[in-house]
């Protein structure tokens, strides 16, 4: 683990640097607050910190202040090292946004404690950002597919709406439907049906630009958004997902499932809404399925 050593006294500070070095952690050393105040500014500044009360510059506790208030998501645990015994003054340099002190001239071992429970601090830390992120991952997206759900794509589509008119650009919606997918259920079974839904999935996605989006709609509805493109423009990629979905035959547990895709494709307009827009392509998609399935229609 990185560690920040920030001491104006070049003694303590070398002796730092030894003890931290033997105990298998890479101290990076400042002379004074203000570089200190510059590292831990950077977006890969060393998760923990030992911090001399009185520098020059800018002395720990503002230090301390000034990283706090920056508010980072992933905060370093700042120790702070001073002098100062003081009951007041320890908890000052709380207040000021330390996680911890330990008094010079410090004991070694009690040093290594502390620094122990900064290292088990971060840890959890960083197990905590990964759950949240987890998290975060789970209520933006379909379990099933692992692509973004109903609530995350028209989000998506919303957002890129309001930039679209923003910016005066274009943008198109494809509707997809898996054609005769209760048949699939009735006939092969739910778990059939399963496999066919993450397939096409996987195989829409490998059909699309970089910055194209295809999100789980509801049942086997899918929504794919296509920034950038006129729906004759984009036409080359719901083409290309509807012939790969209808080459590429599902193997089940209950045997090789046929698949094909119906799309139904909208460009925003003036004044379009995520509504207005949906409607349009669900309209050309009740024309692509009324014209026989396994194609893409145009609104």
């Amino acid at each position: 683990m990185r560690v920040l050593v920030a001491d104006d006294d070049v003694t303590s500070r070398r002796i730092l640097e030894a003890i931290l070095r033997k105990w298998g952690l890479e101290p990076t050393a400042v002379a004074d607050g203000l570089a200190a105040d510059a590292i831990l500014q950077q977006p890969d500044a060393p998760p923990l910190v030992l911090l001399d009360w009185n520098m020059p510059g800018l002395e720990g506790p503002e230090v301390c202040r000034r990283l706090r208030r920056r508010e980072t998501s992933n905060p370093p645990y700042v120790v702070l090292v001073t002098a100062r015994g003081e009951k007041g003054d320890i908890v000052k340099g709380l207040d000021a946004g330390a996680n911890d002190y330990v008094a010079k001239p410090y004991d070694v071992e009690e040093l290594r404690a502390r620094v122990g429970v900064g290292m088990r601090m971060l840890d959890l830390q960083t197990d905590l950002a990964k759950a949240r992120d987890a998290l975060a991952f789970q209520a933006a997206h379909d379990a099933l597919t692992g692509l973004p759900n109903r609530r995350a794509i028209l989000e998506t589509l919303e957002r890129d709406l309001a930039r679209t008119a923003r910016e005066g650009g274009i943008l198109s919606l494809a509707v997809c439907d898996l054609d005769h997918f209760k048949n699939v259920n009735d006939t092969w079974g739910h778990p059939a049906g399963d496999e066919v839904l993450a397939t096409f999935a996987r195989v829409a996605r490998s059909c699309l630009r970089a910055c194209d989006v295809l999100g789980r709609y509801g049942g086997e509805e899918f929504l794919l958004i296509a920034p950038g493109a006129r729906p004759t423009a984009a036409s080359g990629v719901f083409e290309r997902v509807c012939r790969a979905v209808a080459g590429c035959p599902v193997a089940t547990a209950a045997g090789v499932v046929s698949v094909t895709v119906s799309i139904g494709v909208a460009g925003a307009k003036v004044g379009s809404t995520s509504e207005t827009l949906l409607e349009a392509a669900d309209a050309a998609l009740y024309r692509a399925k009324a014209e026989g399935r396994d194609r893409v229609a145009y609104a």
